[in-house]
């Protein structure tokens, strides 16, 4: 498209991203920016509510507060630099900007996924061993978990983002992303990368698959002890949860594990740039309206902030 301005530095490198091999980005870009806006309202009202309510100071809400600000800042790592790219026809961010969006999108796709798993182990704690419930998740150990995640998060972006921005680059500064996420980044590495990406498997493996599998396991006790119960309205509530939570886990790990787990001939730049938008915009905007917007608990409190 020749709206684009491929002008850079010799460090510069040029986002071809979400529009440039469409005919018409108007309608697209105008789709992205609105879940943009539906991401910020919901999180920043989930956040709000929380603090504002003392019936929601639970651990299960705190949890929930920590996944509202993640998706906060996960969304705004990109959108923002979507939409000046689109609006100034400039396509392009600088050597030390990409190594920013390389540690920030890390660091916060990392905690979101082992924080969705603390998550499932209160909900797994309250349900299966509710007597226990106010020793195993105490606040001491909510601060202790939360802590550890955004911690090991942090740890895991450092070494990467260090690692890949003292890679060799070739000539080409073309990355075939809206983003500067390590995979596409790789493509424009002139060496031998196969011992890097053996470890970014390893990543994947410890925040993606061994995560998605601990909150299946949680959820199936969960299913498991409201069965034996014998409850129908407390298996159709339980049934209902599980299956609304399990939608934006499976969406969110599903697309990451096909961008980190499967092997890179199995898919094409575009799909990349397609998959990736589930994970970076996409869920943000769902999981406050999955997780806490219909809740009862936080539809009284927000009755309650606006006087109703």
């Amino acid at each position: 498209m020749s709206r684009w301005k491929n002008q850079t530095t010799g460090t510069d490198f040029i986002l071809l991203g979400l529009f440039f091999h469409m005919r018409a980005p108007t309608i697209f870009f105008t789709f992205i920016f609105l879940v943009f806006l539906i991401a910020v309202f919901g999180n920043v009202v989930m956040m709000i509510l929380i603090w504002l309510d003392a019936r929601l100071h639970t651990p299960m809400y705190f949890l929930l507060s920590q996944l509202s600000f993640m998706d906060l800042l996960y969304i705004s790592t990109f959108v923002p630099k979507i939409a000046i790219d689109f609006l100034s026809g400039r396509n392009t961010i600088s050597f030390l900007g990409c190594g920013i969006q390389v540690f920030l999108f890390t660091t916060l796709v990392g905690a979101e996924c082992l924080l969705l798993v603390v998550m499932a182990y209160d909900r797994y704690v309250a349900i299966c061993h509710p007597l226990h419930y106010s020793i195993l998740m105490r606040p001491a150990v909510c601060g202790f978990l939360v802590t550890g995640t955004w911690l090991t998060a942090l740890l895991n972006a450092l070494v990467h983002a260090i690692y890949i921005l003292n890679l060799p680059f070739c000539a080409s500064r073309q990355i075939h992303h809206f983003f500067c996420e390590m995979p596409a980044l790789l493509k424009l590495v002139c060496m031998d990368t196969s011992h890097y990406e053996s470890g970014l498997f390893s990543s994947g493996v410890m925040f993606l698959l061994i995560p998605i599998s601990a909150i299946i396991v949680s959820y199936g006790k969960i299913l498991s002890t409201v069965l034996g119960l014998g409850s129908k309205l407390g298996m159709k509530k339980a049934l209902a949860t599980c299956s609304s939570h399990m939608i934006v886990v499976f969406l969110f790990y599903g697309t990451a594990i096909m961008m980190y787990i499967l092997p890179k001939a199995y898919r094409t730049a575009e799909q990349d740039e397609v998959v990736s938008v589930f994970y970076t915009i996409l869920t943000p905007m769902l999981n406050p309206l999955i997780y806490s917007l219909r809740n009862k608990e936080v539809a009284g409190a927000l009755k309650k902030v606006l006087g109703r």
